[in-house]
């Protein structure tokens, strides 16, 4: 992993074999524990994305092979156990098809080149719900 920051923006890159979440919410180790994920692009393995049901549990399907990451956004905010990252991607196939949800797990195949938009660590925070959702939670700054 490397990254460059230029005011509030960091460019991230990550190399093969490293993992999307564990790689941006080591970021906090630089003193940045909250930020927005605008863009990201690369190709990516051994996925795994999904959605939550209406009842509250998450619903997930592994994709093996290589895939492209055509779209990423999100955000990195403190969570109950640490840095919590929230990310949504869109991924498409050898085949052209594209995959989209919630992004559970991704290791980076050949590189993922992320944009982040670093915002006040003390406007937002994670929390758990009553179900398996981790809410982001606003602060007053009053």
């Amino acid at each position: 992993m490397d990254f460059t920051r230029v005011g509030n923006d960091i460019i991230l890159r990550l190399d093969p074999g490293e993992e999307i979440h564990s790689s941006i919410q080591s970021l906090s180790k630089h003193g940045v524990n909250c930020a927005v994920i605008t863009s990201g692009i690369g190709r990516v393995r051994d996925i795994q994305i999904g959605y939550l049901s209406a009842d509250g549990i998450y619903q997930t399907i592994d994709h093996e092979g290589p895939m492209e990451l055509l779209s990423t956004q999100g955000n990195l905010a403190p969570g109950p156990d640490g840095p919590f990252t929230h990310i949504h991607t869109l991924l498409s196939d050898n085949g052209h098809n594209v995959h989209g949800g919630h992004l559970y797990h991704a290791i980076v195949h050949v590189v993922a080149e992320i944009h982040l938009r670093v915002v006040d660590a003390r406007i937002m925070t994670r929390e758990p719900t009553d179900t398996e959702f981790v809410a982001l939670k606003f602060c007053d700054l009053g």
